[in-house]
């Protein structure tokens, strides 16, 4: 399964509203689990088996508790047994099918170059 996760803290008592330390924490425990992830600026998604992928969530939501009086969890799922690579795989499939509507091979929609 693959999951994207955004975990943030509140009530952290910082004037300037950052979590970037807070996130940092978070994303410790999703390099650590070893499982395929990436980061962006919104969101950490990570694949593996259920019981792995909530794990990670789990950790890196207590990683985040100690930086606010609470924690805000937005989490997405894409659950498709018997598929494993689909954290790049879903990429390059679209880049494929964008590549097809540019050469005029998609679906008689066109792109701008």
């Amino acid at each position: 399964m693959l999951i994207a996760f955004s975990v943030a803290p509140s009530g952290t008592g910082r004037s300037d509203g950052s979590v970037h330390d807070a996130v940092a924490a978070a994303v410790a425990v999703v390099r650590a689990s070893g499982l395929p992830h990436r980061t962006t600026s919104m969101f950490t998604e990570v694949e593996g088996e259920w019981d792995e992928v909530m794990a990670v969530v789990k950790g890196a939501v207590d990683a985040v508790q100690p930086f606010g009086s609470r924690v805000s969890l937005v989490l997405k799922a894409d659950i498709r047994p018997g598929y494993t690579g689909e954290l790049d795989g879903k990429v390059e499939r679209l880049e494929s099918a964008i590549e097809s509507i540019r050469d005029g091979q998609g679906s008689g929609t066109t792109l701008p170059e």
